[in-house]
């Protein structure tokens, strides 16, 4: 009996040990690499990673020819991944990031609220990222601080002379990983963005070929220097460290020198995760970009408010969820809805609204129009008393929610 009882109470002590060990997230975004260059290079430092979770092929751009269809541009699509929606939604249609819808927040924000004594980390070749995008200090996002910042560093020509091959972008490159790296080492930031831009000018500058496959390997070193300061935490402190990196869009097919289009290969990126539970939606999908939101999001604990959480557009990629890939059309004044079932049980309440005020802070009024099995995957839901041609439809299940709009032209 005293061996059970030992055997139990280390059980117990291993349990809560587990239990307490502190969450921490940590995102890269290595601009413009197309999945077939990814895959086409030795890349040992992502495969340790994904050995741990997982490597997809994802996608970006939203809905082809749809309402949702985004420019597959560098900032349009690191917004999606703060944000989880689309251009639609969040409004940055290019670079020049000219006006940014904030009532659709970043996932900064999401975890400030929540958790406003937990620490954020933006390490970024690209200032706006942190001052536009996530909207550091900006009363448009309830002045929202980052704890720390190595960024801006683009502006400093003495020590950074720009040159016409880019090598300049590289060296700011490798002093925000190193810096990123030192700085998980010494105060282990709860939530980090790392940003890298060389292997996009390498594209932009030679196209598809030997520049932009070497840019890739030294992403890859990059991206182990900072796995390696993880992998320090994660031996000496109690501390659980979950990592997504991605691309923010592909490349042309004629040459890669270019992007922005809907083509396959423009649109076409990938994930690596060390993510623990990936989920039959991760393994055979295609997710998005804007799925990495809602899994941080699971994993950190972080808890949306449901007006919020209606808006994403993105599932979550680690756990178990009711279902994923709605469609949505309306067919005389019928709503056909679709989705795809993934965990069947329960059942599916589909909410409706014909007005858009969130988009300017304001409120919608969903009304509950139906609720059918997750399993059958499918609803045809009267809207003969709410005529407009303008629907927005929320899939309510269990385990996560997805939206769709209908929009008449």
């Amino acid at each position: 009996m005293k061996y059970l009882f030992l055997a139990m109470s280390l059980l117990t002590v291993t349990s809560l040990s587990a239990q307490q060990k502190k969450h921490k997230v940590l995102f890269i975004i290595a601009d413009g690499i197309p999945a077939d260059v990814i895959e086409s290079q030795p890349t040992p430092h992502l495969k340790r990673i994904a050995k741990e979770g997982g490597y997809r092929r994802a996608y970006v751009g939203g809905e082809k020819n749809g309402y949702s269809q985004t420019p597959t541009i560098s900032a349009v699509g690191y917004n999606s991944l703060l944000t989880s929606t689309w251009v639609n939604k969040h409004n940055v249609w290019d670079n020049d990031i000219a006006a940014q819808n904030y009532a659709y927040p970043s996932i900064f924000r999401f975890f400030k609220s929540a958790y406003p004594e937990k620490k954020t980390a933006i390490f970024s070749t690209w200032l706006d990222n942190r001052t536009k995008l996530v909207g550091d200090g900006l009363a448009q996002t309830g002045n929202l601080h980052i704890d720390h910042a190595v960024d801006g560093l683009e502006l400093d020509t003495v020590r950074f002379p720009h040159d016409k091959d880019s090598w300049y972008i590289h060296l700011i490159d490798e002093t925000v990983v190193d810096k990123a790296a030192d700085f998980v080492r010494s105060d282990a930031p709860d939530m980090t963005w790392v940003y890298l831009e060389y292997s996009d000018d390498m594209g932009h500058r030679y196209g598809t070929g030997e520049r932009m496959d070497t840019a890739v390997r030294m992403t890859d070193d990059m991206v182990g220097k900072i796995w390696d300061a993880m992998e320090y935490r994660r031996a000496k402190f109690n501390e659980d460290w979950q990592i997504y990196i991605t691309t923010d869009h592909g490349r042309d097919a004629h040459g890669g020198h270019g992007h922005g289009g809907q083509s396959d290969r423009e649109r076409t990126t990938w994930i690596v995760t060390n993510a623990k539970g990936l989920n039959p939606y991760f393994k055979t999908a295609q997710p998005g970009i804007v799925d990495i939101l809602p899994s941080i999001a699971r994993f950190m604990n972080i808890s949306i408010p449901v007006e919020n959480a209606r808006e994403l557009d993105g599932v979550p990629l680690t756990g178990a969820i009711s279902l994923a890939q709605p469609t949505a059309s309306l067919v005389k004044d019928q709503l056909q809805l679709g989705w795809k079932a993934y965990d069947k049980k329960g059942t599916v309440k589909i909410w409706v609204t014909t007005t858009n005020h969130y988009k300017t802070g304001g409120h919608d009024d969903y009304k509950l129009l139906g609720e059918v099995p997750v399993s059958k995957e499918s609803a045809s839901i009267s809207v003969k008393s709410l005529p407009s041609s303008f629907y927005k439809i929320v899939l309510e299940g269990p385990l996560n929610s997805v939206n769709r709009w209908v929009v008449q032209q």
